[in-house]
């Protein structure tokens, strides 16, 4: 068995709106491994933005600890937090968030430019990206000229440019019609395959949660396999 890529040990959370207390986030836990795709499910409220800022390190728990690649995050500076999200952490939102001024291909370069890559390296796995899915005759287009579809494939690629050990993807076909959603998840899924990568999906579409690897729902704070 291959090594977690993310391990949720005990996450704790907690928020005060009106004067009370409410608990987000009361010990929730899981293991994802390589190549294995899993949805997080529950209604609107229930934590799962919370728990998907928090493993992504966008945010920081009460308690408990996100372990990224073999490496737990308690007690790193935020400098080294930055460091683990930039390099082994990619995310994919329900808007693409494209940089428009950008063309497709640019948009995957900026991210490992900034990590460090140099511009041909970075450009060849932009290529290289665009290909995986099926766009390598759209590098040159910027978001504008791209459909729904295409922009979050390149957002897909763009979160896979600098080869995260983890995606983390909140409602990735959320903002598609059915047709374009099926073509999607069926990249994201076989990129996550391919890439062994492991990744947390969040989604409101729970046909499409029935077709990942496993299913976790958010339930009183707590993440409770399907």
């Amino acid at each position: 068995m291959n090594d977690p890529v993310l391990i949720l040990d005990d996450l704790r959370r907690s928020f005060t709106q009106a004067g009370q207390r409410l608990d987000v986030l009361q010990g929730a836990a899981c293991t994802i491994q390589p190549g294995e795709l899993v949805a997080l499910v529950g209604p609107s409220g229930a934590g799962k933005s919370t728990l998907l800022h928090i493993a992504g390190l966008l945010e920081k728990a009460d308690g408990g600890d996100v372990v990224v690649d073999g490496r737990s995050t308690k007690g790193l500076s935020d400098a080294d937090r930055t460091a683990l999200r930039r390099n082994r952490i990619g995310f994919v939102y329900q808007f693409h968030h494209l940089l428009p001024e950008f063309s497709a291909e640019e948009n995957i370069i900026l991210p490992q430019m900034i990590a460090g890559v140099g511009r041909g390296a970075a450009r060849e796995r932009a290529l290289d990206l665009l290909g995986m899915v099926g766009l390598s005759a759209r590098a040159s287009h910027r978001p504008a000229k791209l459909s729904g579809g295409e922009q979050q494939r390149v957002a897909i690629a763009r979160a896979l440019a600098n080869r995260p050990q983890v995606l983390i993807a909140d409602e990735p076909t959320g903002n598609l019609d059915h047709a374009t959603s099926e073509i999607v998840f069926a990249m994201l899924a076989d990129l996550v395959k391919t890439q062994r990568v492991g990744a947390l999906v969040a989604t409101h579409n729970l046909e499409l949660a029935q077709r990942m690897d496993r299913v976790l729902e958010m339930r009183d704070g707590l993440l409770v396999e399907q």
